[in-house]
């Protein structure tokens, strides 16, 4: 059974890797903010969705024996995300990965391009490829690790979700007076509501177009079979 332990593993696992840049230098010399700018399209797209690999126990990290193959075809799996939302029903508009340990760079850009190649269907047509960066150091008690960061439409899903949740119990008024007594106007959950809203449709209106294009690129025989 799963404990609290296993699960701020996880969490720390992931930031750490997400941080990396912070703490060590490496192969390009990333930040947050160049990060950020690569990965977000548009002003109000973004939200990240994150993953880790290998996804293992504390306790049989060091007894795993790990290539860049399966590294990166875990780093890709649903699975693997800190987020829960169906990949199949979205498109990724921006992506980043990032490698800690003693890695081939080569390998590395041979497999995500492989990876990209196969799954090209799920990737916006502007993404020439995803932004990779390396760095020597691994985390403790592993040979190598990836962290990957996606910038995805299924987000959407987490999003509508919370709306769904959030609107059954604002529409019976539940707990609102606990928030109108301490200052808060009704106005600002539905100004709140609708910005959820209009945030889901953005995602939604993205995919679609981006599905559409896709389909004018096959029609005009321009994606392999």
């Amino acid at each position: 059974m799963p404990t609290y332990g296993d699960l701020n593993n996880l969490v720390s696992a992931t930031m750490s890797g997400v941080t990396t840049c912070l703490r060590f230098p490496g192969q390009p010399n990333d930040s947050l903010r160049k990060l950020a700018v690569n990965m977000v399209p548009y002003p109000r797209m973004h939200f990240f969705m994150s993953g880790t690999a290998p996804l293992t126990s504390r306790g049989s990290q060091q007894y795993r024996a790990l290539t860049v193959p399966e590294l990166t075809v875990q780093m890709f799996d649903a699975k693997n995300m800190m987020v829960a939302c169906d990949l199949r029903h979205g498109h990724y508009l921006t992506a980043a990965a990032i490698f800690r340990g003693r890695v081939s760079m080569q390998e590395v850009k041979e497999q995500m391009l492989n990876m990209i190649d196969k799954n090209s269907s799920y990737f916006a047509e502007w993404i020439p490829n995803v932004r990779t960066s390396f760095f020597d150091i691994p985390p403790h008690g592993l040979k190598m690790a990836a962290t990957f960061i996606g910038n995805n439409t299924a987000i959407q899903e987490l999003f509508r979700r919370t709306l769904e949740q959030f609107t059954a119990i604002f529409r019976r008024r539940a707990f609102l007076h606990w928030y109108t007594g301490e200052g808060m106007d009704e106005m600002e959950f539905t100004e709140a509501e609708n910005n959820v809203n209009d945030l889901v449709s953005e995602y939604q209106q993205h995919q679609d177009t981006t599905e559409e294009e896709e389909g004018e690129f096959e029609e005009e025989g321009e994606h392999p079979p």
